[in-house]
């Protein structure tokens, strides 16, 4: 079996080191490693260049990255956000128990600033709004809402047959969610894998991301007319009451309020 581990990267180069010593350091190496830089053709070891005009096409950089890791014979890929670096069975571990007709997550910890990345083991603190079976279980899940595209793994058939992330989202938002919708529709099952960890490194972040405004803005729009519903609610209703967007939450209503920031 082929395993092919894809990343999709633009800046964040030291994160992305880090993560290619976590694969390193592994106990069991992928036999294809796919490195998608959007408009960024310095990213450490990038095997794909995407040009960018805009927004960051983060869907349709993981759509390359699986068609590359396809295209090289990988039987089951998995997708790791370039803040995150992999514990070191976290290869092997999705390898053996990913299974056809499945999305399998594993937990994610977010680091402090300033986490020594040589103690991961003592760090692991899973996020608490994700399940955390124990090492080596694997447990169902039903709430799709909960994936994430930070770390999880597929088979190359279920990829397939799922067809990747819908590239009507552009930029920050919204494509996660309805990748485990579009998932759910079809009659994937959720699972969540104890053990396989995954640090997330820090950087800043603000609350609400009002620096991708625009795109949670356009992504909701995106989502709503897919699926019937807004999604990023609680983003949505902290831009609200900030005056940044009209947004009714009941009905069809989701605008921008120019000249507010």
């Amino acid at each position: 079996m082929s395993t092919a581990v894809v990343t999709i990267a633009a800046g964040r180069h030291e994160h992305m080191a880090a993560q290619e010593h976590g694969l390193r350091s592994g106990t069991y190496q992928p036999d294809i490693r796919v490195i998608v830089a959007m408009g960024d053709p310095d990213v450490p070891g990038a095997t794909v260049v995407l040009p960018v005009d805009g927004a960051l096409p983060l869907a349709r950089a993981r759509n390359a990255g699986a068609e590359r890791a396809l295209d090289a014979g990988a039987d089951v890929l998995i997708f790791l956000d370039v803040d995150c670096v992999p514990a070191p069975n976290l290869v092997a571990s999705y390898t053996e128990h990913v299974r056809d007709g499945v999305v399998l997550c594993g937990p994610v910890t977010y680091l402090p600033q300033g986490a020594d990345l040589d103690r991961l083991p003592d760090l692991v603190n899973p996020h608490a709004a994700r399940p955390d079976p124990p090492a080596g279980v694997v447990e169902p899940g039903a709430n799709w809402d909960l994936f994430w595209s930070l770390s999880f793994a597929v088979t190359a058939t279920t990829w397939t047959y799922l067809g990747g992330f819908c590239e009507d989202y552009v930029g920050y938002g919204g494509e996660d969610t309805d990748f485990g919708w579009t998932a759910r529709e079809r009659g994937a099952r959720l699972q969540w894998l104890g053990g396989a960890h995954a640090f997330h490194q820090w950087h800043p972040v603000s609350a609400p991301p009002v620096e991708h405004l625009d795109d949670i803005v356009a992504n909701a729009r995106v989502f709503h007319r897919r699926w019937g519903r807004w999604p990023m609610s609680g983003w949505l209703a902290a831009f609200a009451e900030r005056g940044l967007i009209a947004w009714d939450p009941n009905g069809d209503t989701l605008e921008r309020r120019r000249g507010n920031r």
